[in-house]
């Protein structure tokens, strides 16, 4: 056997296995406001700065337009946001968030801090993971130049 081939070496793995416990452990925090991770990730774009057109939110999420698409719609019919047409552009849509989606954010300022404490509660040293962000966000800026 290669060596380059077994499981163990593979950076892929160990990424792929981090994120999908991520957002095992993100659901119990999510379920009570009937929400999503991927729909958590959008909801902090607009609670950042709300009222966005859609390839914004898509570009801060590194996700094709047609990805993000279906997700607004559902959160729509939710009643998280709205979706309108630009005033310039009227091809354009400018999502914003309702009501329920704004207080959504009240709701959901915990949630980092839960799932911090359920780390350090499992011995993880948080400033290690802290300083894993900045080579992380190198990976993705790499990857990124790589798909356009």
């Amino acid at each position: 056997m290669y060596d380059q081939l077994k499981l163990e070496n593979q950076l892929c793995f160990r990424l792929y296995t981090a994120a999908r416990l991520t957002m095992q452990a993100y659901f119990p925090y999510f379920e009570p406001l009937g929400i999503t991770y991927p729909q958590y990730l959008v909801l902090l774009v607009l609670w950042e700065k709300d009222h966005q057109p859609v390839n914004d939110i898509a570009h801060r999420l590194h996700l094709e337009t047609n990805t993000v698409t279906p997700l607004l719609q559902r959160m729509e019919k939710q009643g998280l946001l709205t979706r309108t047409r630009g005033k310039e552009d009227t091809r354009q849509r400018i999502v914003s968030l309702t009501k329920q989606g704004k207080a959504l954010e009240e709701q959901a300022k915990s949630i980092p801090d839960c799932l911090s404490s359920q780390l350090t509660d499992k011995n993880v040293d948080i400033e290690t993971l802290l300083t894993a962000i900045p080579v992380l966000d190198s990976l993705i800026e790499g990857l990124s130049k790589n798909n356009k």
